[in-house]
Parts: C-alpha cells; structure tokens; sequence
C-alpha cells in the first residue's frame, strides 16, 4: 500500500507517485492512468476499460472474418 499526497499544480491539484508504485505499473512520466469507480471506492489503474472493450470486439471480428483478412492482407 502507498500513501499519496495531494499537491497543488496550477489551478488543479495532483497526486505523486512514489517511484516504486510507477515501477509496478510500469509508467513514466506522460502515461495516462485511470480513475474508474468500483463498488469498494476507486481504482486507480494503467488498463483502459474502453480500449479493452475495443480490443475485445476486434478479436471476435478477427477471428470471425479470418480468412478476409489473410487474403486483405497479401
């Protein structure tokens, strides 16, 4: 568990992370993370639930549409 401290940036307030947290969720400085609320609270979390959603759908066309594919694909 990490303590995060709260600071003021601008007029907006942002979160530090220790460099042990980035290392786990393998981000540098640039990444974007992501706030989604859960049942218990709030996950803060490097996976994008949208793009897995996307991912998701494409793979079921891929595999649906295979062959379409490998001939597109020559």
């Amino acid at each position: 568990m990490f303590t995060l401290k709260l600071t003021q940036i601008g007029n907006s307030v942002g979160v530090v992370l220790p460099k042990e947290a980035l290392a786990q969720l393998n981000l540098a400085k640039g990444d974007r993370l992501f706030l989604t609320e859960t049942p218990g609270g709030f996950r803060l979390t490097a996976y994008d639930p949208a793009f897995e959603k996307q991912m998701s759908a494409a793979r079921r066309i891929m595999k649906r549409r295979r062959n379409v594919l490998r001939e597109l694909a020559k």
